[in-house]
């Protein structure tokens, strides 16, 4: 005689266990991340990448200690993501300014130029 075994149910939640949400930081950090890259070439991505990366760090601890009620991941990674390329640009703005203005500086003559008959 075969017995068959029934299929595994899946497990039922308590009913008090309250729904999967989004975290509302996750889209925070995605709209920072978005501003740092769109304002990354003039070095003003700097402050929305930081606030994103600090925003993130809180958005994983929650997502984390809710044991899985928390979701949105990916957002929080999509906005990192973008907060890192902004602060790249920034820094490859800063770099670049850098090199021109020294670049300037040499090429320039040392002292004021006047006519020739001028002492």
């Amino acid at each position: 005689m075969v017995t068959t075994m029934p299929a595994a149910s899946p497990a039922t939640r308590h009913p008090f266990d309250p729904d999967p949400v989004r975290s509302t930081k996750s889209r925070a950090v995605f709209a920072l991340g978005l501003v740092a890259l769109l304002t990354g070439p003039l070095v003003g991505g700097i402050v929305p990448a930081t606030l994103a990366m600090l925003l993130a760090r809180q958005a994983r601890r929650e997502a984390y200690a809710s044991g899985g009620y928390l979701t949105g991941a990916a957002w929080l990674r999509r906005g990192e993501r973008l907060a890192w390329a902004g602060v790249v640009l920034a820094a490859t703005a800063v770099v670049a300014a850098t090199v021109i203005g020294v670049v300037n500086l040499a090429d320039g003559s040392g002292g004021q130029d006047f006519a020739p008959g001028v002492d």
